[in-house]
């Protein structure tokens, strides 16, 4: 089963996408009807939050429930500066499908809001209910995220977007210095996503390629995913189609079944994410019907395997 862990739906009239203006070309209702006939052998999906509000979280649990099980787990939102956050953490923690929560970092002024006093007993007890810390940060955000994993060793922690680093402003080297020290210095997972909406409006793949080796390079293929966010990409999807053909050629289907039976899901990569964390909350022990359920793709890929640039552009244009 190939999972694709992060996709975002929405509905205008809810009225809580502060950021969704109608001067974007993505202004408009995205549901599951809309993703289908985009996933190609994508069989199962997440979906993530795109509104700071417990509404969302609401809306996306009431979506995957009446998915026909496409969707496998949902991260949604609360307010962990809240002083009954833990209470809203342990009450969301019990939704089976709710797997992770995402404040979004990127919109708040103070880089080092997540080490507030008040934030911490929310995300002590995200970490004693297994639920994974989505970080939706910006290159700023990453020396925060070292001090964020020595408070607290056992919260998984997943980097969105490869923290988003300024594609179209040549930040390559400071970006790449610090996401080096988190892969080196934590156990942090990396999503490879995001990157054409970081770049310039004429991006090419040469433009993605430094990035993308680095990330390959630091966190290998066990701590890298490839995701889509779906309504997000929908403007570069064939271009993005490309790229990503581009980048992993060596992208297999992977069994990993004697892996579901340890407490290290990180070689479940692109995709297994919290469907992994899924497996690992509702049983411990689990037939290969079941395994099947936490089956992402193993990105075999090196750097040193890049094929021509040209190859791609060529595609692109075609």
């Amino acid at each position: 089963m190939r999972v694709d862990a992060h996709h975002h739906v929405w509905r205008l009239d809810r009225g809580d996408y502060g950021w969704l203006t109608a001067d974007l070309p993505i202004h408009r209702d995205y549901g599951l009807d809309d993703l289908r006939p985009l996933l190609g052998d994508i069989t199962a999906t997440v979906l993530v939050q795109a509104a700071p509000t417990e509404a969302e979280t609401r809306y996306l649990l009431e979506v995957a429930r009446g998915s026909a099980g496409l969707v496998h787990g949902v991260v949604g939102w609360t307010d962990l500066a809240a002083p009954d956050a833990p209470v809203q953490v342990a009450r969301l923690a019990r939704e089976r499908l709710l797997q992770g929560l995402r404040p979004m970092l990127q919109d708040v002024p103070d880089t080092n809001w997540i080490l507030r006093a008040e934030v911490q007993p929310g995300l002590m007890e995200m970490a004693a209910r297994g639920l994974v810390f989505d970080a939706l940060i910006q290159p700023r955000h990453l020396p925060v995220m070292l001090e964020l994993a020595r408070w607290h060793p056992t919260l998984r922690i997943v980097i969105d977007h490869a923290a988003k680093p300024d594609i179209a402003g040549g930040g390559l080297q400071m970006w790449a210095d610090n996401m080096a020290r988190v892969a080196r210095e934590t156990t942090a997972v990396c999503k490879l996503s995001g990157l054409v909406t970081e770049a310039a409006t004429d991006w090419s793949v040469a433009d993605l390629q430094p990035y993308v080796t680095r990330l390959l390079d630091l966190f290998g293929p066990q701590r890298l995913w490839w995701i889509s966010p779906g309504a997000m990409d929908a403007g570069v999807r064939p271009r993005q189609s490309c790229w990503v053909n581009y980048l992993m050629p060596g992208a297999r289907p992977s069994w990993e079944a004697p892996r579901l039976a340890s407490t290290d899901y990180s070689g479940l990569i692109v995709g297994a994410f919290r469907v992994a964390v899924i497996a690992k909350r509702r049983a411990p022990k689990q037939s290969r019907s079941d395994a099947a359920h936490t089956i992402g793709i193993a990105v075999t890929v090196r750097a040193s395997q890049w094929p021509d640039v040209e190859d791609c552009e060529h595609e692109q244009t075609g």
